[in-house]
């Protein structure tokens, strides 16, 4: 038996009108196959085979996008239009142990936009007196409020976190044919966001055997530009410290594993002063160990403060390890708000100070004994770091204080190396490199620093961007799963959250009226 013929079997269900019938299947199904006999008819006709392959191409899409949506049309009439019964109970909001009966039914049409062009989906409303109307259907497809289905919304918001909403909303409308606001898809972004914490919660961890036997948490913070309560005021020059663009500070998390990677601190200064291009590697040579991240997530947030998104870290640590069978280190640079906020909230585990920026105050320093860039300054640099990463901190602090006190200096030269010497020595337990190098730990924050910028800065700080609260919010949880490599897993689980929101289980039941009495 044909396609047709199966399906102009369906009996049609009592009291609805012809629209709901297996006809409307039968008419999108013949529209379907006309316009594809067209389509063919279009690409070798003589007319067609004179046009460039672009030109043949972009038709081709066009019309092949209606045929699509014919089809898909036909699907859900075929699906019906949500008939469980002659009525509905629905339990009441006002008093949940009781029920209201929806007896009244009518045929009440939606017209979603898909990826394919809008289509009608003709379903049954169950009503009653002063009750919002129930939908089976709208359940049953999974139908969202909204009037641009999930996979269009998935595609917006993936170009989103990418780019500027212009462009996203651009690059939706050449691939499908829809134009969506500017405004729906801003408000899109903060909805799909609102199911973040949950999906991170819920989700289970690699499995240890899988991971690297050191755990790493991390943590910096990235400035963003926000809007401007109130309209700024022109001003022919900005005075002394005032800038034109305000930005409020997010913290930017990061924990992954690794494996270890043992080196010695004459390696890493060979690493770090390296000059000229990489020597290339012959045929079958290996590059050494190299411990890259695994499993990395990385997370942002302009509203939770250091405190919430450090408490996210250590959750984030707990739940892959909850046993504590690995070796827990956690990273940051010398900001002391930072460092104490990591201390606080795990106690335990031992923080390490970015070793870069450690050699940025040597290179301080040492502009405070010899000329920038000479020959002299890199000396000088690259002796102390060495020393620093042998474990001679205090050595290196008070020879500092000695050479200053030996050359007289004054001013701010001596200031710097009274800076430089007080920071190294507020951090001289968070800096025993040669005891983080023999356990193979990473020293250098160079995760979460890279999250700074491809999380923050490459998407919240382009020309021109101001962001209020709730829209950067939004966007730092939806890039953080995208960077992650979590946004497919993360949608069909924003779905599932979204639609127990929209129908929560047990809030109607088809009832027989008769049965009933």
């Amino acid at each position: 038996m044909s396609a047709v013929a199966t399906l102009s079997a369906v009996p049609t269900p009592a009291g609805l009108t012809p629209e709901s019938s297996p006809s409307v299947v039968i008419f999108s199904l013949a529209r379907a196959r006309r316009e594809l006999k067209a389509l063919e008819d279009w690409l070798l006709s003589e007319e067609t085979s004179h046009l460039p392959l672009h030109e043949v191409e972009r038709e081709q899409e066009r019309r092949g996008r209606e045929i699509q949506r014919l089809l898909l049309e036909a699907h859900v009439a075929h699906r019906g239009t949500g008939d469980v019964g002659p009525a509905v109970a629905v339990r009441s909001s006002e008093a949940p142990d009781q029920e209201v009966l929806h007896t009244h039914r009518r045929l009440d049409p939606r017209h979603p936009q898909t990826i394919f062009g809008e289509i009608s989906v003709n379903r049954l409303g169950y009503l009653h007196s002063g009750s919002a109307a129930v939908h089976p259907l709208d359940e049953q497809l999974h139908l969202p409020e909204r009037s641009f289905s999930y996979e269009l919304q998935r595609r917006l918001i993936k170009g989103a976190v990418q780019g500027p909403f212009d462009e996203a909303v651009e690059r939706v409308e050449e691939s499908t044919g829809v134009e969506i606001p500017k405004l729906s898809a801003e408000q899109m972004t903060l909805e799909a966001a609102q199911d973040f914490e949950a999906f991170y919660q819920q989700r289970t961890p690699a499995p240890q055997a899988q991971t690297g036997p050191i755990l790493v948490g991390s943590a910096d913070g990235k400035g963003i530009p926000m809007v401007k309560p109130q309209p700024a005021e022109r001003v022919v020059r900005q005075g002394k410290g005032k800038k034109a663009n305000k930005k409020k500070m997010a913290t930017v998390a990061t924990v992954y594993s690794q494996q270890p990677r043992v080196r010695t601190p004459e390696e890493v200064i060979e690493s770090l002063f390296a000059t000229g291009p990489r020597p290339a590697k012959a045929a079958g040579e290996s590059s050494g160990v190299q411990s890259r991240p695994e499993y990395k997530r990385v997370w942002a947030s302009l509203t939770l403060g250091k405190e919430g998104v450090i408490d996210q870290m250590a959750q984030e640590m707990e739940r892959r390890d909850p046993e504590h069978t690995k070796q827990w280190v956690a990273l940051t640079d010398g900001e002391r708000a930072l460092q104490r906020t990591v201390e606080g909230r795990l106690p335990a585990v031992p923080l390490v100070l970015d070793f870069q920026h450690a050699m940025n105050k040597l290179w301080y320093g040492a502009y405070a004994f010899h000329k920038e860039e000479s020959p002299e300054a890199l000396a000088w640099v690259k002796e102390r770091a060495l020393r620093l990463l042998r474990g001679e901190v205090s050595q290196v602090i008070q020879g500092m204080r000695q050479s200053a006190t030996k050359r007289k200096l004054r001013g701010c030269k001596l200031k710097t190396v009274k800076a430089v010497t007080a920071y190294f020595y507020h951090n001289r337990d968070r800096m025993r490199y040669h005891n983080y190098l023999q356990q193979g730990w990473p020293i250098a924050t160079g995760v979460v620093e890279g999250a700074c910028k491809n999380l923050v800065k490459d998407r919240m700080e382009r020309s021109g961007m101001r962001w209020k609260p709730p829209m950067a919010e939004a966007m730092l949880k939806l890039r953080s799963t995208y960077l992650s490599g979590d946004l497919e897993e993360y949608w069909p689980f924003h779905i599932r959250r979204e639609q127990e929101r929209f129908h929560p289980p047990g809030q109607w039941r088809p009832v027989n009226l008769v049965d009933e009495k």
